[in-house]
C-alpha cells in the first residue's frame, strides 16, 4: 500500500505508486518523499486551485500564484530587460523549474529566470544554467523570497538573486550578487528612483515602470 511508504526514502527501481487506489492521497502518501520523477507523474494535482509547487528535501511546498500587481510587474520587468539580455546572450524566462540539486527532491519555480545560456526542450533546468533568478515577492511567500530561496541558491553558486516587492505605490528592488558563497547588495532603489546596473548586463528602468496602472 502506498501509505506503508510515507517516510521512506523513494527508490523507483522497487518502489510502485497506485494511483487508483481510492485512499490515495499525493500530499499524504508521498510527503517527504517527492522529486522530480514523482512531480512529472502527479503534479498538478487534480482539484487543488493553481499554486506553484516547490520542493526542499521531498517536502512539498505548495504557494499560490502572484496577484495583479505582481503579474503585471513581471511582465513588464520581463519586457524591459528583453533586448539588453539578448544583447548579451543571455535568455530570460518566465517560470521555470530549476532543479537545484543534489539529486532531484530539490527545485524552485522562480518568477523570471535569466540564463547563462540559450537551453532549448528542458523541463527541469539545472541550477548551473542559471545567472539570475528574479522573485517578484508576495505576502504569503515573503521569507521564502526574501531569505529562504536566496539562501538555497547561494549555496548552489547562482552568481545574481534579483527580487522585487510591491505594496501598493510603494516598490523596493534589490539585486545581490554572490561573493564568498553569500549573497551582497549590488543595487537597491526604492520607489520614484531609477534602477541601473551593469551586471550581470546593462539594464536601466524607472520603478514606477513596474508599478500597475489604476483602474
Amino acid at each position: 500500500m502506498v501509505a506503508e511508504l510515507v517516510g521512506k526514502p523513494y527508490d523507483p527501481a522497487s518502489t510502485r505508486y497506485a494511483p487508483d487506489d481510492p485512499h490515495f492521497d499525493p500530499l499524504i502518501d508521498l510527503a517527504g518523499m517527492w522529486t522530480t520523477e514523482l512531480a512529472e507523474r502527479y503534479l498538478p494535482i487534480p482539484g487543488t486551485p493553481l499554486v506553484k509547487y516547490e520542493c526542499l528535501d521531498g517536502n512539498l511546498i505548495m504557494s499560490p500564484y502572484e496577484g495583479s500587481p505582481n503579474g503585471y510587474a513581471v511582465v513588464e520587468l520581463m519586457a524591459l530587460m528583453r533586448s539588453p539580455a539578448k544583447e548579451a546572450n543571455r535568455p530570460v524566462y518566465p517560470t521555470l523549474n530549476i532543479a537545484l540539486g543534489p539529486g532531484p527532491q530539490r527545485w524552485i519555480q522562480p518568477d523570471i529566470n535569466v540564463l547563462k545560456q540559450p537551453i532549448k526542450g528542458l523541463t527541469w533546468v539545472p541550477v548551473e544554467r542559471l545567472l539570475m533568478p528574479i522573485e517578484l515577492v508576495s505576502p504569503s511567500s515573503r521569507r521564502r523570497d526574501r531569505i529562504d530561496k536566496p539562501a538555497l541558491c547561494a549555496e548552489a553558486g547562482v552568481p545574481f538573486f534579483m527580487w522585487v516587492e510591491i505594496d501598493g505605490e510603494d516598490i523596493e528592488v534589490e539585486l545581490l550578487q554572490l561573493r564568498n558563497g553569500r549573497y551582497r547588495p549590488l543595487v537597491k532603489v526604492f520607489s520614484g528612483e531609477r534602477f541601473e546596473t551593469e551586471l550581470p548586463f546593462p539594464l536601466a528602468f524607472d520603478t514606477a515602470a513596474l508599478i500597475e496602472p489604476e483602474g
